[in-house]
């Protein structure tokens, strides 16, 4: 009876640590499914731009290395107290992202925004043109921009594919490790049953007169 007691603890210790470790993998995973959708499937499907920021200027709301995904937005649309990204010159791929404090309508029907950091002491000092505006953060990541920022440009084309491999790879090792473990584990415990009523019944029997 002693080595049945002994073997029971130890196969619930075991139950517990892989549950544990499942549960464990299971959350990494959702959380890498999660960030790959959000920063690469949903800006491809909706025709946003993930954008990285690069400066103080919008602390505390989008520190440096946020990715922000920015989508399209008709002028319109804006609101005072949103945070949009336009470009700072025609024809160069500097972009600003900061927050409309006014919009003003000219009496020629033309429409301006002045913009802000939410860091910075005073507005940006050219107003914004409709034509310059590239969207408004939709959403962000923190601390993924810097990877956004390595795989961009050239290295864009081979990198995204590399990750979104890897992520489905990941994946469907997590999930058949986790069938491989499971089934294990449901043969040692039918093993373990399958013993202990002979051991049982040989610890129990008296020998013959």
């Amino acid at each position: 009876m002693s080595g049945r007691r002994r073997a029971e603890p130890e196969r619930k210790a075991r139950g517990l640590l892989y549950y544990l470790g499942w549960g464990i993998s299971a959350g990494l995973l959702a959380l890498v499914v999660l960030v790959g959708v959000l920063a690469i499937l949903v800006p491809a499907v909706t025709g946003s731009t993930p954008m990285t920021i690069l400066t103080n200027s919008m602390k505390p709301a989008y520190p440096p290395g946020t990715l922000v995904i920015v989508r399209p937005i008709e002028p319109e649309a804006i609101r005072i107290g949103m945070p949009i990204t336009y470009q700072l010159e025609s024809g160069k791929d500097v972009f600003v992202t900061h927050r409309v404090i006014a919009i003003t309508h000219s009496s020629n029907g033309k429409t301006s925004f002045t913009l802000k950091g939410d860091a910075n002491g005073a507005a940006d000092e050219a107003p914004v043109l409709p034509v310059q505006i590239r969207g408004e953060v939709w959403y962000s990541i923190p601390y993924l921009g810097w990877v956004n920022t390595f795989v961009g440009g050239e290295n864009r084309g081979w990198v995204v594919p590399v990750l979104a491999g890897g992520l489905f790879l990941y994946a469907g090792y997590a999930v058949a490790s986790s069938i491989a473990s499971a089934a294990k584990r449901k043969r040692g415990e039918k093993a373990g049953n399958a013993s202990i009523p002979a051991a049982s019944q040989g610890m129990s029997s008296t020998p013959d007169a």
